[in-house]
């Protein structure tokens, strides 16, 4: 039987849609669609109507290049509003020997922690178990004991944010199945099994917000999102170089540098003129005194996250950067030098057949919906990195989509 995914990636400054086929050896994707939104602030829905018409455009153009109607339909979920948080719960074992049941009520005692009226669980990460207090353990079901202990990641949404967000699909005549955070499904795409288990942390820097996610051991760690993003640049260059948005966008990602390290000291620019005025030649570094402070605010800002995760130490597999923005020039060296660990640039390496045009940084998050959605559902064949802790995931899915 056919099976088909569509990711919906609602970002700040575009909607992207993937349509992927489902198979016993992983997914492949057949189709997309893009579209240039406006109608989100910060990576929060502002705009009804604008956002509605982006994910129509880019939700059309993707049945059309995939010749197949949207399946299951996985929206991925960003914004300034997320809230991370880690938990602890113990129960004691009924039997002598671990049961699924006993993992059940120890997520759930776990998860009983207060959490404001105006918020609601995104997702319920379980990070580790202890049996008899032998910590370490991925799957405790079988194991003999009389005291389960785990550790759990809890993420949080504005509930306000997704009813808007549902809002914006029932309106453009899509049903969402699952609403996943940005950031994890970026990490399912970007990511290398050595880098989960020696410890990593991803950083997806959108137009509107600034994605964190940490992993080590395999686990998730933290999650946060920065108000911060490639939009701010942009307005940095439009102000500085008192030229249009418009323009200093093309500045940004033609001629933009994150560090003038990297940029020769004869090199030159033109900036349009505003207002019909005649255009200026600047040399490049100008540029680059502009961009370089405000990407070290948001590095600065993700170095503190990172020392709030608490294995900040532990980064063996260093940084990986994806998003719009890790493309700008000298990205990488200012990171590095900022975050004193290897950096490299990611891309939607785990999604088979992915056109060139789409294997970008920025495109991660897209394709990861895809890559979650098939480890959380068990479509084709289960990934054995996720097991019983990706049924769980997806049994919270479902307490989700209740709510959305």
């Amino acid at each position: 039987m056919r099976h088909t995914l569509t990711s919906l990636d609602i970002g700040t400054s575009k909607v992207c849609a993937l349509v992927a086929e489902a198979a016993d050896d992983g997914l492949a994707l057949i189709g997309y669609g893009t579209a240039p939104c406006t109608g989100l602030r910060k990576g929060v829905v502002v705009n009804i109507e604008a956002t509605v018409e982006a994910i129509k455009t880019a939700i059309r153009e993707a049945e059309k290049s995939s010749g197949a109607k949207p399946g299951l339909v996985i929206v991925g979920v960003a914004g300034a509003h997320i809230r991370g948080l880690n938990s602890h719960g113990i129960v004691a074992v009924r039997g002598g020997e671990v049961s699924a049941r006993d993992v059940e009520r120890v997520i759930d005692a776990a998860r009983a922690v207060a959490i404001p009226l105006d918020r609601q669980v995104l997702h319920v990460l379980a990070q580790q178990f202890a049996v008899d207090e032998q910590e370490g353990v991925r799957d405790p079901v079988g194991m003999a004991g009389v005291r389960l202990e785990t550790r759990i990641h809890i993420v949080t949404a504005a509930q306000s944010y997704g009813q808007n967000l549902s809002k914006c699909c029932e309106r453009a005549s899509v049903t969402p199945s699952d609403f996943v955070l940005q950031a994890l499904a970026s990490a399912e795409a970007a990511l290398f099994p050595d880098e989960r288990e020696l410890g990593v942390a991803l950083i997806d820097i959108g137009a509107g917000t600034t994605d964190i996610v940490v992993l080590h051991g395999g686990a998730v760690m933290h999650t946060a999102v920065l108000p911060l993003g490639g939009n701010h640049l942009t307005s940095d260059v439009a102000a500085g170089l008192r030229t249009p948005v418009a323009d200093a966008e093309a500045l940004k990602i033609g001629f933009g540098v994150a560090t003038n390290l990297v940029v020769g000291a004869d090199e030159m620019v033109q900036v349009p003129g505003v207002g019909g005025r005649e255009p200026s030649s600047i040399a490049r570094r100008a540029l680059g005194e502009i961009i370089e402070p405000r990407m070290e605010e948001i590095f600065t800002m993700v170095q503190r996250e990172l020392m709030r995760s608490g294995v900040a130490d532990s980064l063996a597999s260093g940084i990986v950067l994806v998003g719009g923005s890790s493309l700008l020039e000298g990205t990488q060296e200012l990171a590095e030098r900022i975050f004193s660990l290897p950096v490299r640039r990611g891309l939607p390496i785990n999604l088979k057949g992915m056109p060139e045009e789409l294997m970008k940084p920025m495109f991660t998050t897209a394709a990861g919906l895809l890559l979650y959605a098939r480890a959380t559902r068990g479509l084709g064949k289960s990934i054995a990195r996720h097991g019983r802790l990706g049924r769980l995931r997806s049994r919270v899915s479902d307490w989700v989509r209740d709510f959305f």
